[in-house]
């Protein structure tokens, strides 16, 4: 009996709507929602989006239909008396064929050289972040265990701070990084789901914040005397490049954008399956946990998407700028956000709100380390946010942070993200071993 309501209840976490191509045209409407109320110059939605950045809707309309059953990315459905497990594959449609596409056309009218002018404090705050996320857990779960140490006992392949460390590897680097903490400290893999519960409710909050936070950007460079100099000639030098080749797009310019932009998708997913596949097959690297981020497909479908946007920034292709490149790629970039906001399901919060309010303490401390160190260097809130986001979000979200910004900075958060894959196992070991120090000691 208790297992049938258990079915029961499972199944009726079913979202209403099951089919992507349905869940495609709400988010479509969504997206056209917020831009056309956005445009508006007077009345309510002038005076809602001067609070409210347009991007943080975009994410926070479909997460709203996710949560109240709408729409969902992942349910469970009885097939035949068994429990089948079902998802959305629009996350990853958005993730591996528009992200890399929308990378190379944002960064054809790239300025690489201008890019590494903004100086080091892009990375100083993302190695700040990083830091953060070390510290953090560890300081998290000493506070939860001093107020319930009875939740945190578990001892052997069950104890909480080695599931712990697989968020820590996710939050530094990323999905590969993730997986290597699993099989070094050797969770209980049927405990393992929780810990993704926690990673994906928390860092999808975060981002919330940081999308919310980009309408006070401004404020928060005043208040830490941030010189965003060199970000504004940047977008200036774009700008006018922009200006200086626009035209108006034909058909034929539009068919060649799109080329591009999918054509590198091919090459690279081509390229990447290849590699990641090569190097897998070599112990040497693949049981190698600081290298193993060195196997994952979509390391290496985001790099060279971005190597050959980079490229091609040096060939007369760059001059697709001016027909629209960058913004055919925020569009796609505005979907992908969209797909991201439909994971973020607020009913998750109640499986498991001790876990969760470990998370969100381990992510305020991160954010309060990034507060600080903004204000002692001076960095702008950009800075702040792409650093944040190349941690907690990695390759998928720190581009679409940084593009809020500027198309011509989405490199900024790509290149970041990389970085993180390359710390990221390194800098979840050193918290891991922390944790591991709280609990024993």
């Amino acid at each position: 009996m208790t297992f049938m309501i258990l079915q029961e209840l499972l199944v009726e976490t079913k979202p209403l709507i099951t089919q992507d191509t349905v869940t495609f045209g709400l988010l479509m409407i969504a997206l056209g929602f917020v831009f056309y109320t956005s445009s508006r110059q007077t009345g309510f939605w002038a005076k809602f989006y001067k609070f409210v950045p347009a991007l943080l809707m975009c994410y926070l309309i479909p997460s709203i239909l996710s949560s109240t059953g709408i729409i969902g990315s992942e349910w469970k459905e009885l097939e035949d008396g068994e429990l089948v497990e079902k998802s959305s594959s629009l996350y990853f449609m958005a993730s591996r064929y528009l992200l890399p596409a929308a990378l190379v056309l944002m960064t054809l009218s790239i300025d690489l050289k201008a890019v590494f002018n903004l100086g080091p404090k892009a990375l100083i705050m993302f190695l700040t972040g990083s830091v953060g996320i070390i510290i953090g857990g560890p300081i998290a779960l000493l506070i939860f265990m001093s107020i319930s140490p009875e939740s945190f006992d578990a001892t052997g392949f069950d104890a909480v701070w080695r599931g712990l460390s697989t968020i820590a590897g996710s939050w530094i680097g990323g999905g590969a990084n993730q997986t290597a903490m699993l099989e070094v400290y050797k969770f209980n893999q049927e405990l393992y789901g929780g810990m993704v519960l926690v990673d994906i409710v928390v860092a999808n909050l975060w981002m919330a914040v940081l999308l919310f936070g980009i309408g006070y950007a401004a404020k928060f460079d005043k208040w830490t005397g941030a010189d965003v100099g060199s970000i504004e000639r940047l977008k200036k030098k774009i700008t006018e490049y922009s200006l200086s080749v626009k035209r108006e797009a034909t058909l034929t310019d539009m068919m060649v954008m799109l080329a591009i932009g999918f054509g590198t998708v091919g090459i690279a997913h081509f390229a990447a399956d290849y590699i990641s596949s090569w190097i897998d097959a070599d112990p040497a690297i693949s049981k190698n946990i600081y290298l193993s981020f060195l196997t994952s497909q979509f390391f290496w479908l985001i790099s060279i998407a971005t190597l050959i946007g980079i490229i091609l920034s040096y060939t007369p292709l760059k001059k697709y700028e001016g027909t629209g490149a960058s913004r055919i790629g925020s569009i796609f970039i505005y979907i992908l956000v969209a797909t991201i906001g439909v994971k973020m399901d607020l009913r998750q919060v109640v499986e498991n709100p001790l876990l969760i309010l470990v998370g969100i303490v381990w992510m305020a401390i991160h954010a309060g380390l990034l507060i600080l160190m903004a204000k002692l260097i001076k960095a702008p809130y950009f800075f702040m946010a792409v650093g944040s986001q190349a941690n907690v979000g990695g390759a998928a979200s720190a581009p679409v942070v940084a593009a809020e910004f500027h198309p011509s900075l989405t490199t900024v958060g790509v290149l970041l993200a990389v970085f993180g894959y390359v710390v990221g196992t390194i800098g979840a070991i050193g918290c891991t071993i922390l944790m591991q120090i709280v609990v024993t000691s």
